[in-house]
């Protein structure tokens, strides 16, 4: 992915100048967006995800949220009780890696 104007496709004139109102101009056309306000789609405007982001969009993730365990957590965080077990951490972040292969590959 290339990032910025490629050459055959030079910056309009009024970003040159450097003016809020020309840095303005710049930015409607950097979106493809005409005076009018239509939209012009560009080819290169597409994106393309990958099989791990369509994954984890599909339901790779619960959608769980335990409200009460976070209270308790920040509690201890604030008050300095709260341990770190980083064996913990890095068995949950390895299981969670392995997980995402899996269903990468599979």
């Amino acid at each position: 992915m290339k990032i910025g104007h490629p050459a055959d496709k030079p910056l309009p004139a009024a970003a040159a100048a450097g003016t809020p109102a020309a840095s303005a101009e710049a930015a409607k056309a950097t979106a493809g967006v005409h005076a009018t306000g239509a939209a012009q789609v560009d080819a290169s405007a597409t994106v393309a995800l990958s099989s791990t982001a369509s994954t984890l969009l599909s339901g790779g993730a619960s959608g769980e949220f335990d409200a009460e365990k976070v209270a308790r957590i920040a509690a201890q965080v604030a008050d300095g009780s709260f341990k770190i077990n980083p064996e913990a951490i890095a068995d949950k972040l390895i299981a969670n890696a392995q997980e995402l292969l899996t269903k990468v590959k599979g």
